[in-house]
């Protein structure tokens, strides 16, 4: 890494800090949408077992990355594991769509979120920068996927959806201490 300013490497830390704990609840998701979807909707098991797999992965990586950037796993990980677990086991109770919409809005708003992280990242942390794109082409994957699994729309869906991505948002601005949000106005302002 460059030399950097006090500010981007406190702002790298969070990002590093906030994604692992992103992936954290998504195992979380994954695994309670598993465990009920292996009774009530064996069919979507393989797909789903394959994002888990994906998001071990992607919280390995970014847990590999903390100690070089002088960052730990966030405060709240009981939240977002608390979270994961409850919301993974609801939207499967809700039905199999539910489990998409779920995997959509999560996505859709983690995939913004890397996409703001990378523009961030440029000329600061090339490394955190490649290892972010590797997994926002998965992340984009998943979001794909679900979304092709969707059936048609439900009075439910759109709730369900915005409600989902609202927290994220929420659990991510926590995890950053705004700095998600100063990134967001940064890039906006940018353009």
């Amino acid at each position: 890494m460059n030399r950097l300013h006090a500010r981007d490497a406190l702002t790298i830390k969070r990002i590093v800090r906030v994604n692992h704990a992103g992936e954290y609840g998504a195992i979380r998701i994954y695994s309670a949408q598993i465990a009920i979807a292996r009774r009530l909707f064996p069919d979507a098991v393989p797909a789903l077992q394959q994002m888990l797999d994906d998001e071990v992965r992607h919280c390995d990586k970014f847990r590999a990355a903390m100690p070089s950037r002088g960052s730990r796993p966030c405060r709240v990980m009981q939240f977002w594991s608390l979270g994961g677990s409850l919301l993974g086991a609801a939207t499967a109770l809700m039905g199999r769509n539910s489990i998409w919409v779920c995997t959509a809005a999560v996505e859709e708003a983690v995939h913004r979120h890397l996409d703001e992280q990378m523009a961030f990242l440029v000329n600061r942390d090339m490394e955190l920068h490649e290892i972010i794109a590797s997994i926002r082409d998965e992340e984009l994957a998943h979001l794909n996927h679900a979304e092709a699994q969707l059936e048609s729309a439900q009075s439910i869906k759109p709730h369900l959806r915005r409600a989902i991505s609202v927290v994220t948002e929420i659990l991510i601005w926590l995890s950053t201490w705004g700095d998600s949000t100063r990134m967001s106005r940064a890039l906006a302002a940018k353009s």
